[in-house]
């Protein structure tokens, strides 16, 4: 803001503008409080989750010194990063921003939620974590979408900029980086001090006709790369997990980056022959896939992208093939509890790798927890996978073939029958875990142990703290 004036009449009067500094106005204490309660100066619907966040360590467990002015959330669901200077900017304050864009890239929502319930408390206000959790996912427009946390938008709010980093700014936003560049002004109106702030950088004229060409350029090449990144990924959270064990059946079913006409026509296309909406997975990180129709291994984008281009004889762009192959649950494998496999039905292979992209392969919990479960007492898959936090999939999948065990025979279904899959590591053994299982006093009642003799979650987290 060039120029103010008071008005009476036909009479305008300047209005001579000063600084935060020259009123004894500070950064925290002033600027900061100012828009944290009035968050609308840093876009449409953005809620403030946190200020002075300083909590986050590297790989050592050493605390980094980094803290963040503030951090909130808009409807969209992207961060936004806020980086506050009284006075005039530090040439680098951009590369500030950039830091803590990257740190809390890999946040997720319950981080955030700790983080807000933490902030409230400092501020007086008692929040539980499941309220701070809900409220962050009502103030989105649509599904809560990790990718689009990795992705924040930065603003930098400063008295002013120098050339270096408007220059830099403009140079990342091409680049497809969302700054925004906000000055805050301070004028003294009669005694009384008028605080203003305007967007400087990117106005609207300058998204319309500057930044429009390259930004979809350049979004076009990070959406390729991102779908590519996120395939490959998935594919490496299944395999390392091991989420989905070797020989299980995958289907078909075309979705992300094929038009509703093509996908019906694929559909047609497979329903020609059986064999083309079939594949066996196998824990080959450079090629899952088996397909049916010609015993060939492919990447799930790779065969997705092959069966387009036979459907359309065009080639793909844009298909994210993680998401056209779904966990066939009428072929259940032999390691997998019937009851957890078919709670994977309509799960495709990005759906099953974001729910579990936590999971480890590290069985050395599971051990210690089985070797603590008493004698007349069972457990299953599912509750097992939960106290460790892992699924009950892949611990169905060890327990099949670890032979060493501990315990394993008192792990059951849900229902709390022996699995199909369990076996001795002595092949030559004729007894059954019921056998084990009835001669260490559990009641069975048509093949199920008595519940009572279950094991709750809470039970099974003292064994493990004990």
């Amino acid at each position: 803001m060039d120029h103010l004036f008071t008005v009476d009449g036909g009479s305008a009067t300047p209005v001579s503008p000063t600084t935060l500094a020259a009123e004894g106005l500070l950064e925290r204490q002033h600027l900061q409080e100012w828009v944290i309660a009035h968050p609308q100066v840093l876009g449409e619907s953005v809620l403030v989750i946190t200020s002075e966040f300083d909590r986050w360590a590297d790989t050592d467990g050493v605390p980094a010194r980094d803290r963040l002015d503030v951090l909130g959330l808009d409807a969209t669901g992207r961060l936004v990063v806020v980086e506050l200077k009284r006075g005039t900017a530090d040439r680098d304050v951009h590369l500030q921003a950039i830091t803590y864009a990257a740190l809390v890239s890999r946040f997720d929502i319950d981080t955030l939620a700790q983080a807000h319930r933490d902030f409230l408390k400092g501020r007086g206000e008692s929040v539980e974590l499941d309220e701070c959790r809900q409220r962050l996912l009502n103030h989105v427009d649509g599904d809560w979408s990790p990718e689009l946390l990795q992705r924040p938008r930065q603003v930098i709010i400063a008295a002013g900029f120098p050339k270096q980093v408007t220059h830099t700014v403009v140079w990342l936003s091409e680049m497809n980086l969302d700054i925004d560049l906000i000055e805050v002004g301070l004028w003294k109106v009669k005694g009384q001090l008028v605080a203003g702030f305007t967007k400087v950088y990117p106005t609207p004229e300058v998204e319309e006709f500057t930044l429009a060409p390259a930004r979809i350029e350049a979004k076009a090449a990070a959406q390729k790369l991102e779908e590519r990144s996120r395939a490959r990924n998935a594919v490496h959270v299944l395999v390392d997990a091991g989420l989905l064990p070797d020989g299980a059946r995958l289907r078909l079913v075309p979705r992300d980056g094929a038009p509703k006409s093509v996908r019906e026509d694929i559909r047609t296309w497979a329903d020609e022959d059986g064999r083309r909406a079939s594949v066996t997975w196998s824990n080959d990180p450079a090629a899952p896939l088996t397909w049916d129709a010609d015993g060939e291994s492919y990447t799930p984008t790779g065969l997705a992208n092959h069966v387009f281009t036979s459907v359309t004889g065009r080639k793909a762009d844009g298909i994210q093939g993680t998401t056209w192959w779904d966990v066939d649950t009428d072929h259940v494998p032999d390691t997998v509890d019937p009851g957890e496999w078919a709670a994977l039905k309509g799960t495709d292979l990005a759906r099953l790798a974001r729910q579990h992209s936590g999971t480890s392969k590290d069985w050395s919990g599971l051990h210690t927890l089985l070797e603590a479960v008493p004698s007349g007492r069972w457990t299953t898959y599912g509750d097992v996978a939960t106290v460790i936090g892992s699924h009950a999939v892949p611990v169905g999948n060890h327990l099949a073939t670890c032979g060493k065990c501990p315990n394993a025979w008192r792990v059951l279904t849900a229902t709390g029958v022996v699995s199909d899959g369990f076996r001795w590591p002595d092949p030559a053994r004729a007894d059954t875990p019921a056998d084990v299982l009835r001669a260490e006093g559990i009641r069975f009642e048509a093949d199920a142990a008595g519940r009572e003799a279950r094991l709750s979650v809470d039970e099974l987290r003292g064994l493990q703290i004990s």
